[in-house]
């Protein structure tokens, strides 16, 4: 069980420390390229595994149109507001607002999906939007426009994420975990690879083996390796449970933001980071068993 523990929370740590290595690839690369070279990179190893784990890769059509609407809003949409935020607002910040996904998550399951929300979520819900609120009101305040719609996109990209869960619902158990990522990849690279193509002399940048170095850790460990330990840890935990190790994201981003990226971590941040963290731990801890 430990050892489930421990990949539950690589996985999420990961996920938070790609924010901070998302900003620096964001800073020197066009965004539609940064999430089409990644797309294309996890699809160059997710393939051989796609067909070691799981076999034949052919997927009925229904679920081909599903794949492509979550690749759509869990992907194109997702890489979208996250990178376009992060040239406006701090990793910090970033990682802080992405905290809210299993408050929104569960918002979009009672609306969308007619799931009934017990009170702790509504509570949950209630607490991320008061980490954002802290955080919005002290960027209101202090003038700091940029860092406010910084913050407002990466919550669009959080909003694509939350459709993304949701609509795997729709497909779960149908469709292997490796092959359904590999598809998502694939129609992700195809949708933006249009968009990639005016800003394609940007790509000398990725001469410089730092930044070619951060590209493949942002596409192997994001699209990759969180999603082989993530549903390694879920074959021996609740998924009640497993969600207590989200609260790895924001802490691991927000570890990033200050030792790595040198970000200032203020009183706001720190009223921010206990409201997230409440709100992760309201939403996911298990319920009692009657």
């Amino acid at each position: 069980m430990l050892l489930a523990y421990a990949q539950l929370a690589g996985a999420m740590a990961l996920v938070g420390a790609n924010v901070g290595v998302a900003k620096l690839l964001a800073e020197a690369l066009p965004i539609p390229m940064i999430a089409c070279l990644r797309c294309l990179l996890a699809c160059l190893v997710l393939w051989p595994l796609a067909r070691a784990m799981d076999g034949p890769v052919r997927v009925g059509p229904a679920a081909l149109r599903n794949l492509a609407l979550q690749a759509f809003f869990g992907t194109v949409l997702y890489n979208a507001g996250l990178l376009a935020g992060l040239r406006l607002t701090t990793a910090l910040e970033g990682g802080l607002v992405l905290a809210t996904l299993p408050a929104v998550v569960a918002l979009g399951s009672a609306l969308w999906l007619r799931e009934r929300l017990a009170p702790r979520q509504w509570a949950a819900a209630g607490l991320a939007a008061g980490g954002m609120a802290a955080i919005t009101l002290a960027r209101l305040g202090g003038g700091a426009t940029g860092h406010l719609l910084g913050n407002l996109l990466v919550f669009g990209g959080v909003m694509g994420e939350a459709a993304y869960v949701l609509l795997a619902k729709r497909i779960v158990g149908a469709v292997p975990v490796v092959t359904a990522s590999l598809w998502m990849q694939a129609f992700s690279a195809a949708m933006l690879l249009p968009l990639s193509l005016p800003g394609i002399g940007a790509m000398a940048a990725l001469a410089e083996p730092r930044l070619a170095g951060l590209l493949v850790f942002h596409s192997l460990t994001a699209s990759v390796i969180c999603l082989l330990l993530w549903y390694a840890g879920l074959r021996r935990v609740p998924a009640g449970v497993a969600g207590i190790f989200t609260a790895f994201l924001p802490a691991s981003s927000s570890l990033v933001a200050v030792a790595v990226l040198g970000e200032q971590f203020t009183a706001v941040h720190g009223a921010g980071f206990v409201l997230m963290g409440a709100s992760l731990l309201l939403a996911t801890w298990p319920r009692r068993q009657a």
